[in-house]
C-alpha cells in the first residue's frame, strides 16, 4: 500500500485532532507512527528543506535502505559528516527516521511519494524574466 506525505507551504497547521489524539494516548492507545503531513512555513524554508542534496539523500535511503549513515553517503558520493548533518535535518522536520541498531544509525523513510500544495505569491519568486507561459 502506497504512503504518501502531504506537504503544504505557508499554511496553518490543522490541530482539531490534537484533543483527541492526547486522550488516546492518554487511555495508552498508540497514536499515528509517522506524520501524514509537514507544514512548512515559507517557501524559502521549503528550498531548504526540500534543496537538491536532501532530495538525493531521501531518494537513496528509500530506494537502497541503507544500514548506516556511512553506507548512505557511499551511495551519494558524499562525506559522512555532511550526510549526518543533512540527515538530522530531515530528522528534525519529520522526513526521515532514524533507527539505532548498536553503533550504527539507520536512516528510514515510511512514504513512498510526496504531495506538495500550499499558495506561492508571485513576488517571491524573484526575477522570472526568462520565463514563458506556454499557450
Amino acid at each position: 500500500m502506497s504512503q504518501t506525505l502531504h506537504v503544504e507551504i505557508g499554511t496553518r497547521p490543522d490541530r482539531s485532532d490534537l484533543k483527541e489524539t492526547l486522550a488516546s494516548i492518554d487511555e495508552g492507545e498508540d497514536a499515528e507512527p509517522e506524520p501524514s503531513r509537514l507544514v512548512v512555513e515559507s517557501l524559502e524554508t521549503f528550498g531548504q528543506v526540500f534543496r537538491a542534496t536532501n532530495l538525493e539523500l531521501l531518494e537513496a535511503i528509500a530506494e537502497h535502505e541503507p544500514d548506516s549513515i556511512r553506507e548512505l553517503a557511499r551511495l551519494v558520493d558524499r562525506h559522512p559528516p555532511e550526510v549526518s548533518e543533512n540527515v538530522s535535518e530531515l530528522e528534525d522536520y519529520g522526513l526521515v527516521r532514524i533507527e539505532k541498531h548498536g553503533r550504527s544509525k539507520r536512516p528510514r523513510v515510511w512514504y513512498d511519494e510526496i504531495e506538495i500544495s500550499g499558495d506561492v505569491p508571485l513576488q517571491n519568486l524573484g526575477d522570472n524574466s526568462d520565463v514563458t507561459a506556454a499557450p
